[in-house]
C-alpha cells in the first residue's frame, strides 16, 4: 500500500498521502487527477476502474481495497 499512497500522492502533488486521507479534501483532486489515478491503476495493478466508481470513494484507504478486490489474481 506504501507505493499506492505515492503514487497518488505524486498526482495530487502531495508530499505524503496517508490511507485516511479524504481524496476529495485536496484542491488537486479533479477530473484530470481521476483520469491520472485510472491511468496509473491500469498500468500498475491491470484494474481498469470507471471515473464512475471514484463517486463513492472518500478515502485513500477505501480506494486501496476496491483496487485490491478488482485486481485479477
Amino acid at each position: 500500500m506504501e507505493q499506492f499512497l505515492k503514487k497518488i500522492a505524486e498526482i495530487l502533488e502531495e508530499d505524503e498521502l496517508k490511507e485516511t486521507d479524504e481524496l476529495k479534501s485536496y484542491p488537486q483532486w479533479d477530473s484530470l487527477s481521476v483520469l491520472s489515478v485510472i491511468a496509473m491503476l491500469d498500468a500498475n495493478y491491470g484494474v481498469n476502474l470507471p471515473a464512475k466508481e471514484f463517486e463513492n470513494i472518500k478515502t485513500a484507504g477505501e480506494l486501496w481495497n476496491l483496487v485490491q478486490s478488482r485486481k485479477r489474481p
